[in-house]
C-alpha cells in the first residue's frame, strides 16, 4: 500500500508539471528566468566626472519623434569634468571661517531617490497627448518625453550603483521622497517594490504587445538591493492623485477611477490650461504602441478624428490604488524593514506620516512627512501644491519637541519643498493657500526654526537639485533644505549624503549627485539618451530655475549641485555628540 501511495505522489507530480507546462504554452527553454541588465563597471560620482549633453541640434523637430533622434544628433552626450563640492556656510555666523575646520567623524551616510514616476505606458488614461498642445513647455516632459519607456529600468540600474557605491562606502538606509508610482496605479507601484526587491519584471500591460522583442517591453530579472541597506518611503502627489494632479474620486470627473481598468482610451480636455477641463471630452489622450521599437503613440487626437473610441485590451493590475491600499502595498515585499516606514505609521487610516532612528548610536531621528494635499479637500486646482492639515501639522510639531526633548538631530523628509516656489495660487507647487491649510509658509519656517536641532529639509516633486538656506538672526536656528532631482528627467540623478561632526564641533553635511552607471546598449543607457533629448527639445533652464529670485539658491551646474552643508550646533548637542564620540 505505502509503494502504491508512492507511485501515486510521483504519478500526480508529473500531472501537475504537464497541466503548468500546457497553460504556459513555452517549452523548457522559455521556462528559464528573464535576465537582468548589468551597469557599467565603473561607477562614479559627479565628484569624478559628470554626463553633459552636446549642443542642440540646429534641426528643430518634436519631442515624440523619437525615431528622428539619432537622424538629427539628438541625445548625444559626452562625460565632462567633475562638480566641485561647494562649501556653503550660508546659516552659520557672519564671521564663521571655514578654513581650518576638518571632518573629525562620521555620523550618518545614506541615499536619497525621488520622483521615480514608474510608468504604465499602455494604460489607456495616461495624459500623453497634453504635451503635444504645450510643446515648448518644459511641465509637458512630466506628461510624455521618450524616457517614459524605460522607468523600470532605469531604477534596476539605480539600485545596482547604489550596490555598488555601498561596498566602497556603506549606507545606514535609502530613503525614496515620493512620486515611486506616476498615476496611482497598482502595477506601477508594484513594479517600483519588485524591481528594489529585485523580482522577475514585466513591464509591460494588456495585451503586453512586443514583450517578446522590443527592449522596453521585455520582462527583466531585476538585481535588487543589497539587503544590508534598509530603505524608507515618502508619500508623493503621483502616488495618490490621477497623474499627480486630481483627485481620483472626489474631482469633478466622476468616471475617473472606472478609466484606469476601461477598454476604452480616455477623452478629456487641456487640464493644464485648467483642471476644470478634465470633465470635457475634447480629445483621446493616446498612449504607447509597445510593439513598435520607438514607442509610437497611438490613439491620441480629437474625438472628431475618430470615427469610433479607440480600445485597448483591459487590465484590471491598472486599477488606482486608495492611499490606504497604497500604503499597505510596502508591507508586501522582501527587502528591508517590512512597511518602509509606514509599518511606523497609521497605515489603517491613510496617515502617511513617521520617525525613524537610523543608527541607535547616534542621535539622529528623520521624520518622514506627508505634505501632498488631501483627495477630499475640494479644490479645483492641480493638487501639487505643499499641505499640512490639522492632524499633520499638530503631529509634526510634536515630533519637532520630542526630538529637541530627547537631544536629537532632526532630518525632514517630505515630497513637496517649501519656499522654493512662489506660494499658491500662483504657482502649482507652492506652499497652498487656501484656508484648509493647518500652517502659512511663513508660520511653518517660523515653527521649524524654533528648533535648533533641525538640520535639514529633503525632499524631491520640482525634478532638481536645488540646494536652499534657511537663514537665522540665531545661527543655531538655521537649516538646509536640499531636493533630489527626477529619475525620469535630465539629469536623472539620486543624492548621496553623509553628516560628520567637525573639528570646531559643528556638522558638515556632504551631499552628491550621483548619474546611474548605465551600460552601453542596455535600455537605461537609452533612456538617458531620450532624457538628454528631451532637455535640448525643450530647453528646460535646470541650471539657473529660481523662481523666487533667492540669493541662497545657488545656480546648478548643468542641473547638478553638490555642496558640504555646515550647520552650528546648540551647546548641549555639542557637549552630547562629544561624549558620545568619546565613549
Amino acid at each position: 500500500m505505502k509503494k502504491f501511495y508512492r507511485y501515486a505522489k510521483i504519478h500526480l507530480f508529473f500531472l501537475m508539471s504537464m497541466l503548468v507546462f500546457s497553460s504556459t504554452g513555452f517549452g523548457a527553454k522559455n521556462q528559464q528566468e528573464p535576465k537582468g541588465y548589468p551597469i557599467d563597471s565603473d561607477v562614479f560620482t559627479t565628484l569624478q566626472r559628470t554626463v553633459v549633453p552636446e549642443t542642440k541640434p540646429s534641426t528643430e523637430i518634436n519631442l515624440y519623434d523619437i525615431s528622428k533622434y539619432k537622424k538629427y544628433g539628438y541625445g548625444k552626450w559626452t562625460f565632462g569634468a567633475p562638480l566641485k563640492s561647494v562649501t556653503r556656510t550660508d546659516i552659520m555666523p557672519v564671521d564663521y571661517n571655514s578654513s581650518a575646520v576638518t571632518k573629525k567623524e562620521k555620523l550618518l551616510s545614506f541615499f536619497t531617490i525621488s520622483d521615480i514616476h514608474i510608468t504604465d505606458k499602455e494604460a489607456p488614461n495616461q495624459l500623453i497627448y497634453v504635451q503635444r498642445l504645450h510643446a515648448k513647455m518644459a511641465i509637458g516632459a512630466s506628461l510624455y518625453s521618450g524616457s517614459m519607456l524605460y522607468t523600470t529600468q532605469v531604477l534596476d540600474a539605480v539600485v545596482q550603483t547604489v550596490n555598488a557605491l555601498h561596498k566602497i562606502n556603506p549606507f545606514d538606509f535609502g530613503i525614496s521622497l515620493g512620486d515611486a508610482a506616476n498615476n496611482t496605479q497598482y502595477n506601477e507601484t508594484r513594479w517600483y517594490i519588485d524591481v528594489i526587491d529585485g523580482k522577475v519584471i514585466t513591464p509591460s500591460s494588456g495585451a503586453n504587445l512586443g514583450a517578446k522583442k522590443i527592449d522596453y517591453q521585455k520582462p527583466f530579472k531585476a538585481v535588487g538591493l543589497d539587503k544590508t541597506i534598509p530603505w524608507y518611503q515618502t508619500l508623493g502627489n503621483h502616488d495618490h492623485f490621477y497623474v499627480g494632479s486630481i483627485p481620483v474620486d472626489y474631482g469633478i470627473r466622476k468616471d475617473l477611477r472606472q478609466s484606469y481598468i476601461s477598454d476604452t482610451v480616455f477623452a478629456t480636455g487641456d487640464v493644464l490650461t485648467n483642471p476644470a477641463f478634465i470633465n470635457n471630452q475634447d480629445f483621446y489622450t493616446g498612449l504607447i504602441d509597445g510593439s513598435t521599437p520607438y514607442g509610437d503613440i497611438k490613439f491620441a487626437g480629437p474625438v472628431a478624428d475618430f470615427k469610433n473610441p479607440p480600445k485597448v485590451v483591459a487590465d484590471s493590475n491598472r486599477r488606482s490604488l486608495l492611499r490606504t491600499e497604497w500604503l499597505k502595498e510596502f508591507f508586501n515585499t522582501t527587502s528591508n524593514p517590512v512597511g518602509h516606514g509606514f509599518n511606523l505609521a497609521d497605515a489603517e487610516k491613510g496617515f502617511a506620516c513617521y520617525s525613524f532612528v537610523p543608527k541607535s548610536s547616534v542621535p539622529i531621528k528623520v521624520i518622514v512627512l506627508d505634505d501632498t494635499q488631501n483627495e477630499n479637500d475640494g479644490s479645483a486646482d492641480i493638487h501639487g501644491h505643499g499641505f499640512l492639515d490639522q492632524a499633520r501639522w499638530d503631529w509634526l510639531k510634536k515630533e519637532l519637541a520630542d526630538g529637541d526633548s530627547a537631544g536629537q538631530l532632526m532630518i525632514i523628509s517630505a515630497h513637496i519643498p517649501i519656499d522654493v516656489e512662489v506660494t499658491a495660487p500662483r504657482s502649482e507647487m507652492g506652499w497652498w493657500v487656501d484656508p484648509q491649510n493647518a500652517v502659512t509658509l511663513p508660520n511653518l519656517i517660523a515653527e521649524l526654526q524654533s528648533h535648533p536641532n533641525l538640520i535639514m529639509w529633503i525632499s524631491g516633486h520640482r525634478h532638481l537639485n536645488t540646494v536652499k538656506a534657511f537663514k537665522s538672526d540665531d545661527p543655531v536656528k538655521g537649516f538646509w533644505e536640499v531636493e533630489t532631482s527626477s529619475l525620469r528627467d535630465f539629469p536623472q540623478q539620486f543624492r548621496t549624503f553623509e553628516i560628520y561632526l567637525n573639528s570646531d564641533n559643528t556638522i558638515s553635511i556632504v551631499t552628491t549627485n550621483v548619474d546611474p552607471a548605465v551600460k552601453k546598449g542596455t535600455p537605461a543607457y537609452k533612456s538617458r539618451e531620450y532624457s538628454v533629448a528631451a532637455q535640448q527639445i525643450l530647453g528646460a533652464d535646470i541650471s539657473n530655475n529660481n523662481p523666487t529670485k533667492d540669493s541662497t539658491i545657488m545656480p546648478m551646474t548643468g542641473g547638478s549641485y553638490n555642496a558640504e552643508l555646515i550647520k552650528q550646533l546648540t551647546p548641549e548637542m555639542q557637549s552630547k555628540l562629544k561624549n558620545l564620540l568619546n565613549k
